[in-house]
């Protein structure tokens, strides 16, 4: 065997070099020829078996099947009735087209709602929000009885909508126990019709979102306040930093992730709310006192209207509402935090 036969070649073996003889750090390594002498041109790229195929159908497989069965397919069944006038029962034949459409998006009842719907959207943001940040940044620190006092800001969200509502209507009525105390405190003058006053019922109604929520975003806040290193608070802290410049320059963007997927559940939930209002105002009073919402106009003009194929009409609008400012949502402010999360698929061995 010859030296030239046994060693490679010199384009495959050197180290390219730059001008003036030196070394460029930045250019690819060199590839080596494999037994058969050959230097393929292309890296080699991870094989996805068919074993490994299998096991992302075993995964994934259920879930998928469980989402389209209870998500998916639903949507699609309420897409069709909702081109029929259809009583609820027996097939549906009376086809109206896309007539229960145009209907929901040109009357001003449903308008109202969704107007309603955005209300209570941006009050829960500024309401349940800030709370929420002060009370977890409060909760944050060593307290007597710190525990004592997340149980009970927690209590009202695990406690059920119809036991809320129904408290609340009780307590809130003309006649009610809140009423009645301020006449024994000697507050009589501030007595109000606090639920179907239309310029106070909005109020009412985020007054009571708020102090049933907020106990979620605490805990989601103080979740989130455990994964911020105390050394960076320390560190702004020896150099001078007071505790509201250490929480506004370092906690709170820190908390940035947590605050935008509250936000995002916050939204969604003010979308599609209904327990609280259809409980507290009936479908009726609703509408009247200013607190309506799209779900409370679906089950109005649908179910108790007789009127199914409108109804499922009206679900599928909600539901286009709700994904579209979902994936607008994702798009520009949950991206950041989305992108983060994936691993780079095309990064060759």
């Amino acid at each position: 065997m010859t030296v030239r036969e046994s060693a490679p070649s010199a384009q495959h073996t050197a180290a390219p070099l730059a001008r003036g003889g030196a070394v460029d750090s930045s250019a690819a390594p060199p590839r080596l020829p494999d037994a058969r002498g050959q230097v393929s041109g292309k890296p080699k790229r991870r094989s996805f078996n068919r074993a490994g195929r299998w096991e992302v159908a075993i995964l994934v497989g259920p879930a998928l099947l469980v989402f389209l069965a209870f998500v998916i397919f639903p949507v699609v069944i309420a897409a069709y009735y909702g081109f029929f006038s259809w009583q609820g029962y027996g097939a549906p034949t009376d086809v109206v087209g896309i007539r229960n459409y145009l209907t929901i998006i040109q009357d001003p009842t449903f308008q109202q709602a969704l107007t309603h719907n955005g209300v209570i959207l941006v009050l829960s943001l500024v309401l349940q929000g800030p709370a929420a940040i002060l009370l977890a940044l409060l909760l944050n620190r060593k307290l007597r009885g710190q525990s004592l006092i997340r149980v009970l800001i927690f209590v009202p969200y695990v406690i059920s909508e119809v036991v809320v509502g129904t408290g609340w209507s009780l307590i809130l009525q003309s006649n009610g126990a809140f009423n009645g105390m301020l006449e024994n405190v000697g507050l009589g003058g501030l007595s109000q019709d606090w639920l179907s006053n239309p310029d106070l019922a909005i109020w009412t109604l985020m007054i009571i979102i708020t102090w049933k929520y907020v106990g979620f975003a605490v805990i989601l806040f103080l979740a989130g306040l455990q994964g911020i290193p105390e050394e960076l608070s320390e560190a702004a802290a020896i150099d001078g930093a007071s505790f509201w410049q250490i929480q506004r320059r370092i906690t709170l963007p820190l908390l940035g992730p947590t605050l935008r997927i509250w936000a995002f559940l916050s939204i969604i939930g003010s979308l599609q709310l209904f327990d609280l209002v259809y409980i507290i105002w009936g479908q009726y009073v609703s509408s009247t006192a200013g607190t309506s919402t799209m779900a409370t106009y679906m089950v109005a003009n649908g179910r108790n209207a007789g009127n199914y194929g409108y109804g499922n009409a009206v679900a599928v609008v909600l539901f286009v509402i709700s994904l579209i400012i979902a994936l607008v949502y994702q798009r520009f402010i949950l991206r950041r935090d989305t992108q983060g999360a994936l691993t780079d698929k095309g990064n060759p061995e």
